[in-house]
């Protein structure tokens, strides 16, 4: 008895204060998802299980390829699927019901909360640099080695090129957009984000080009020695970009509702990270992959 009477106590004090929303749980949720499990969000649980399905179905993909697949080619496409609709959905549940919902009702920001998001920011950004470092040495380990280990395709073409320039002009379009609606210019920010968001698409869309005339037109293998390196690589960073696009295609959608101003800008402050991150991997995955591979 005395400890639910402190539990209701703490509860209420986190109310009080501005850290609790009177159930005990602290910001950013609001409230239990599912209802009376106790816990503030079960949404990164569907996320990650989405992430691993996505990454299993890869692997069946792989798996179900070559002269002797070890298994069937039905099973590999609907593992993949759903797994990049599992995390999609988990993605979209865990952002608005954490960090949106208020916002429709033009609720004040926590103070503080800005830190914190930029933090949660900076810690998942240092999950992903060692995501791609296990991709990099698993390439400088096959770079040691015999060089080349066949033969390979034609890589450092004019697409790259472009794709790179369109990639580093998005970068800057969407860094002028932020001093934009620090500096209270709501037009710049809207016009600037826009172009950022159709220079992702385009980046995007050049990638698959790509993908389409290494393996379809020139055949390249996937699951040869360089092949498995390289796009595991640029396959990675291409999920990234299109992660990045929906991000930035989001915090679009809140800007034309008028969320944003000179006091209120902390979404576009993380996804800004996070965007300039992924341009920086593909200037680093420019120099090593392609640059690299011929020189």
């Amino acid at each position: 008895m005395g400890s639910a009477v402190d539990g209701d106590s703490s509860a209420q004090a986190a109310h009080e204060d501005g850290h609790g929303d009177g159930n005990g749980h602290s910001p950013p949720a609001p409230e239990d998802w599912p209802r009376g499990f106790g816990e503030a969000s079960w949404w990164p649980l569907v996320t990650a299980v989405g992430i691993a399905g996505l990454y299993f179905g890869a692997a069946l993909v792989l798996l179900s390829r070559g002269q002797e697949p070890l298994i069937g080619q039905r099973l590999p496409p609907v593992v993949l699927v759903g797994g990049v609709t599992i995390f999609l959905a988990g993605l979209y549940g865990w952002t608005y019901h954490g960090f949106v919902s208020a916002y429709w009702e033009r609720a004040r920001e926590r103070a503080g909360s800005g830190i914190d998001l930029r933090w949660g920011m900076v810690l998942f950004l240092a999950t992903d640099v060692m995501t791609f470092s296990a991709g990099f040495v698993y390439y400088f380990f096959i770079r040691t080695g015999s060089w080349p280990p066949g033969e390979l395709p034609h890589l450092l073409s004019s697409l790259v090129l472009v794709n790179t320039a369109v990639l580093i002009a998005s970068s800057v379009t969407l860094h002028i957009a932020h001093e934009g609606i620090r500096d209270g210019h709501r037009r710049r920010f809207l016009g600037l984000l826009g172009l950022t968001v159709v220079l992702g698409l385009v980046f995007v869309g050049g990638q698959l080009f790509e993908y389409y005339e290494l393996l379809v037109v020139e055949g390249t293998g996937v699951t040869d020695v360089f092949g498995s390196a390289f796009f595991a690589l640029t396959g990675l960073h291409g999920l990234h970009v299109a992660l990045g696009v929906v991000i930035l295609a989001i915090v679009f959608v809140r800007a034309l509702a008028g969320q944003f101003d000179a006091d209120r800008h902390v979404a576009v402050a993380t996804a800004s990270m996070y965007w300039h991150f992924v341009d920086l991997v593909w200037v680093i995955l420019v120099v090593i992959l392609y640059v690299g591979s011929v020189a």
